[in-house]
C-alpha cells in the first residue's frame, strides 16, 4: 500500500494533517507521495475544498480532513 497526500502550499490544515501522519506510530512504514493540487486544474476542482486528503493507492479510498489518529489507523487497516 502507498498513500497519496493531496495538499498545497500555505495550507494550515494540511500542516496539521501532515504532523498527525508523521507522529502516528505504524507497524510497517507506508510510503507517502505528496501531491500539490495547484499543479493540476483537475486536482484543484476535485480536491480544492477538501484538502488535505489521503488516498490509498491500493483501494482508492480517501480520507478527508478532519481526521484523528484513530480514524487514520482505521483507514490504514
Amino acid at each position: 500500500m502507498e498513500l497519496l497526500f493531496y495538499t498545497t502550499t500555505q495550507c494550515h490544515l494540511c500542516e496539521l494533517a501532515e504532523a498527525l501522519l508523521v507522529s502516528t506510530p505504524m507497524p510497517v512504514p507506508i510510503p507517502v507521495d505528496v501531491v500539490d493540487i495547484a499543479q493540476s486544474e483537475h486536482l484543484v476542482q476535485r480536491y480544492g475544498t477538501r484538502i488535505p486528503v489521503l488516498r490509498r493507492t491500493d483501494t482508492g479510498h480517501e480520507l478527508d480532513w478532519p481526521f484523528n489518529r484513530d480514524q487514520l489507523l482505521t483507514f490504514l487497516q
